[in-house]
């Protein structure tokens, strides 16, 4: 799925900008979905492979803002990685959406080069995410195979822990800590105690930044 097609989803009410720049993405290979407001870019299902979204920052009637549709999806976990374009110059808003975390921000008019540079970044960007959820994901399945002792001996390798040390803090002779130790490893399909500091500390991570956009630690 991470090599798939990627997907840009360009939403500007101007609709030679956004033909111009789907043209521009059909070239390069990408599927385009294009959309006049914000709210018509909500009611579209998302692709399951990467993406990246071209929004420009404002829109005419009652359609959220490019940074009100930037931050609400944020707030709902949605990770797309934003290219923002636009006809006024203001600095204040392409530092917030800058802070908030676009990829990019283009005044109009901009040069061909330049929105599809931004746009293979942000197609990167999600391409990378999506492949590190994948690893965590597929440690979090192996992990699910320990036992408690060998999910104990993981977390306290991942505090530099060594073998003498961890038979201490459990209260096993060292040889049962070190058997432990390479079932886990095994089960884990690691190599060394530098790995499971990484296992870990990406576990850690993912459920941190779960929490944050209100989804469920599982």
């Amino acid at each position: 799925m991470r090599s798939a097609q990627a997907t840009v989803y360009i939403v500007d009410d101007e609709i030679q900008i956004r033909n111009a720049i789907g043209s521009l993405c059909e070239e390069t290979g990408h599927q385009v979905k294009l959309f006049a407001s914000t709210d018509d870019f909500l009611a579209e299902s998302l692709s399951a492979g990467p993406s990246c979204l071209v929004l420009d920052v404002r829109f005419p009637g009652t359609s959220p803002t490019g940074l009100e549709l930037q931050r609400r999806l944020a707030e709902t976990g949605v990770p797309i990685p934003i290219v923002f374009i636009s006809g006024h110059s203001d600095v204040r808003v392409s530092v917030e959406a800058m802070k908030r975390g676009a990829v990019e921000f283009l005044p109009k008019p901009f040069r061909e080069q330049e929105i599809l540079d931004a746009i293979r970044h942000g197609i990167e960007r999600d391409r990378k995410r999506m492949e590190r959820e994948d690893a965590v994901r597929d440690a979090r399945q192996r992990v699910e195979t320990l036992t408690m002792r060998e999910r104990e001996i993981m977390l306290l390798m991942a505090e530099g822990l060594v073998a003498k040390q961890i038979a201490a803090r459990l209260g096993v002779s060292e040889v049962t800590a070190k058997v432990h130790r390479a079932r886990m490893m095994r089960k884990l399909e690691l190599r060394s105690p530098i790995e499971v500091v990484r296992l870990v500390d990406s576990m850690e991570r993912d459920v941190a930044a779960r929490a944050a956009a209100g989804q469920p630690r599982n």
